[in-house]
């Protein structure tokens, strides 16, 4: 080796890694996805992975020999467009989706362009008495914008791939549809099919014709509609692929006081800059992570952190963007903005998490890929073997054209959308929501669910769990008067102590004559005429108040279960201690039994602290526990997880839960939680129940269960029929029939999921 090509090897081993993330335009299927992998992967210092439910290619790639622009044309000379996509900042602008509207509006004119002119025509060529003088010649006129202009997707793909020497389900469908259009073309003009009076009789006789006078016209129409509906469905399942990102983005503050000059001015949250100090009112959002610099206030950061409490903080404390203020006013010295904010690095691990998820090899395409080339080689040897036997040229095109005809899998176009439509309905009236084909899958794979604690099995919700009283103290006394106290208060403790004490008194609570908010301690005024505290224990210490024996006993075994404990004391006694925390859900512990039963291990994951974490885990039957986690913390455990080999479900509600939920194998979103947990989710709960869970996951692996048998029905009658096809017996009414029947038996077998019941 030369000192140059040694020095070359050597720096181009040390060369920077950079990473860029292409929108790739123009993939039809999955394997669209695989060869433009496999094309930028034997690029030098290239690696890629392309994923086809979000159209997206993330690649890693040698800065010092490889440019993006290298990158756009690799991809461009394989068959498909590229280009970098708009920074995150422009998710959220109307603009940025318009492309995909455009696409799916167009998808939705050629579907209902095909359906109206294909019906007519699948009707006069299957029934007898609707064949007038000259049908055929209507059959044909209608006929032909849906094989050209309906089907041109299909055409178009199956030319990309032919380029590129690859066979998919497109190809299958131009080839079957242009071959029956074609051979149409030609028995109508040059054989006996355009002549006045011709009928397709209804026989299902199997005998050896030269194929002049029959068209398949209603094949080439009936086809193409089929396989556009499943197309257009799928279509918009996947248009949701970057609305995560939306929606995390759109949960923080849009607008912003800044002070500046002693003045407060209204600026959009984008024109803050690191120093900018701004203000933040009671039940406003925080606009950027930054450092309280004068007021105290509780942040409730449940949705960022899942940390149930909410936070108390004061000068010097830190606070994140997109948390709520639920206390007392703040001034904020913003530290981090734009794409360096927590939010936006959350919205960074979701779309990780979605780019890293493997593509879904849709079984339609693994089949086709095999059988599309067989069909081509079958129809090629019939026409060789009837053209060496002499039978002629027409005969010979005749069994040839046949063999493409009935490969042409009308009943798989109805196969996955027809099981997925009856499933989501079905779904949807339990109160389950599927997203696509691609989610069903990893249903039937699962064997661990994770879950998280906050919102999911339990309320998210503070509520008063217990009064423990003195011995010369009653229950009713203590709601009465702390309750009074409290409702006066904005803190989220105090509105679960006064909602807790109305509903257990059942009588509109007194209003105090005078109140006081302590910062970071609790409250104090007079009730009733009583001087009455409530709050930390070192409220009660400042008025020279110490808790007795039995209720500090009490307090230390709230704190040690992971309940808040706050004291409430009056006329210079201390009285009572009251256990707030956030409930667990009545249904959790079924729930979690049921999921069990499937085959599914469960484990706790949360941001709150460890006491918590155990007290809710025992609770409800679940032995693994994960505590003060983090949010990207909760997609290193699912990564964690899954690299022991376990395929992982997770079922989360707020935004700390999105990138985990994304990154799972199956992603579960309670819809009673943040838009951004159900974007990034594959199947949402509408009802905020856990044992919607358990219904989810049996309800997917029944219609992928259902798929499956449809797909085998769908392929099942095409490889039966082609070796009468072959033998050149073929027979149009049987092509038709059996077409028919297959179509058919998928609708009614899918239609068995309506019968779907959730465990009672």
């Amino acid at each position: 080796m030369s000192a140059h090509t040694a020095a070359h090897t050597a720096a181009t081993a040390h060369a920077p890694k950079a990473e860029v993330e292409l929108a790739v335009g123009g993939m039809t299927c999955a394997s669209c996805a695989a060869r433009i992998e496999k094309k930028l992967n034997r690029m030098d210092g290239v690696t890629a992975a392309v994923n086809y439910a979000t159209e997206k290619a993330h690649v890693t790639y040698d800065g010092a020999a490889v440019s993006v622009q290298d990158l756009i044309a690799t991809v461009e000379k394989t068959g498909y467009t590229a280009h970098e996509p708009a920074p995150p900042a422009r998710a959220t602008d109307e603009e940025a989706d318009v492309p995909a509207a455009r696409e799916a509006d167009t998808l939705r004119q050629r579907l209902v362009t095909a359906v109206l002119l294909a019906v007519p025509v699948i009707a006069m060529s299957m029934i007898p008495a609707l064949q007038f003088d000259n049908w055929q010649w209507l059959a044909l006129t209608l006929t032909a914008p849906v094989v050209t202009y309906a089907g041109w997707p299909f055409h178009r793909a199956a030319w990309t791939n032919a380029r590129h020497g690859a066979a998919t389900m497109d190809t299958l469908i131009s080839l079957g549809t242009s071959a029956a259009f074609l051979w149409s073309l030609w028995a109508l003009f040059f054989g006996t099919a355009g002549m006045t009076g011709m009928t397709h009789p209804f026989e299902l006789t199997i005998g050896r014709t030269d194929g002049a006078g029959n068209i398949y016209l209603e094949a080439a129409a009936g086809v193409t509609a089929f396989i556009l509906a499943g197309r257009y469905f799928e279509s918009r399942s996947k248009r949701k692929a970057g609305a995560a990102l939306r929606a995390l983005l759109e949960l923080g503050a849009k607008e912003v006081t800044v002070l500046r000059d002693g003045r407060e001015v209204t600026v959009d949250t984008a024109d803050l800059r690191v120093g900018d100090r701004f203000l933040v009112r009671p039940g406003e959002k925080i606009a950027t992570d930054g450092t309280v610099v004068e007021g105290s206030s509780a942040v409730d950061a449940s949705m960022l952190t899942g940390e149930s409490v909410p936070v108390e903080v004061g000068v010097g404390d830190t606070v994140t963007g997109a948390t709520l203020n639920a206390g007392g006013r703040l001034v904020v010295e913003a530290t981090r903005v734009g794409a360096d904010t927590q939010l936006a690095r959350m919205a960074k691990l979701v779309e990780d998490a979605q780019n890293g998820k493997a593509a879904a090899q849709r079984l339609a395409d693994r089949i086709s890929a095999v059988f599309v080339p067989v069909v081509i080689a079958l129809a090629l040897g019939t026409l060789g073997f009837w053209l060496a036997d002499g039978a002629g040229l027409t005969a010979a095109f005749t069994a040839a054209v046949a063999v493409l005809i009935i490969a042409c899998p009308c009943a798989l176009g109805l196969a996955t959308p027809t099981a997925l439509m009856v499933g989501t309905g079905r779904g949807a009236q339990l109160g389950i929501l599927i997203k696509g084909p691609e989610v069903l899958e990893s249903t039937r794979r699962a064997d661990t669910i994770v879950l998280d604690k906050t919102g999911t099995v339990t309320t998210g919700r503070m509520t008063l769990q217990a009064v423990r009283t003195a011995p010369d103290t009653t229950e009713s006394d203590v709601l009465r008067l702390a309750g009074a106290l409290e409702h006066a208060s904005e803190h989220p403790i105090a509105q679960a102590v006064a909602t807790g004490a109305a509903e257990r008194t059942g009588a509109a609570l007194p209003t105090p004559e005078d109140f006081a908010n302590v910062p970071g301690l609790g409250v104090q005024g007079v009730v009733d005429g009583h001087a009455v505290l409530v709050g930390r224990e070192q409220l009660l210490a400042e008025w020279e108040i110490r808790l007795p024996a039995d209720l500090a006993a009490r307090k230390a075994e709230a704190e040690a279960a992971g309940r808040t404990a706050i004291a409430v004391a009056w006329d210079g006694e201390a009285r009572a201690v009251l256990e707030v925390a956030d409930a667990v859900k009545d249904t959790s512990a079924e729930a979690i039994t049921r999921l069990r039963r499937l085959g599914l291990r469960p484990i706790l994951l949360t941001g709150d602290n460890r006491a918590v974490a155990e007290s809710v885990a025992a609770e409800v039957g679940i032995d693994e526990v994960y505590a003060e986690v983090m949010p990207q913390d909760k997609v290193d455990v699912v990564k964690r997880l899954q690299a022991e080999g376990r395929s992982v479900a997770m079922v989360g509600d707020g935004v700390n839960d999105a990138a985990a939920l994304a990154q799972a194998d199956l992603g579960l979103a309670m819809g009673t939680g943040t838009d951004a947990a159900i974007e990034a989710g594959d199947l949402t709960l509408v009802r905020g129940d856990l044992r919607a869970a358990p219904d989810a996951i049996r309800l997917a692996r029944r219609t992928l269960s259902t798929i499956r048998t449809n797909l085998f029905w769908a392929f099942a009658y095409n490889v039966a029929a082609l070796p009468l096809a072959a033998a050149g017996l073929l027979n149009p009414m049987i092509a038709g029939a059996a077409m028919a029947f297959s179509s058919v038996f998928v609708v009614g077998n899918s239609l068995r999921l309506r019968r779907f019941r959730g465990e009672s």
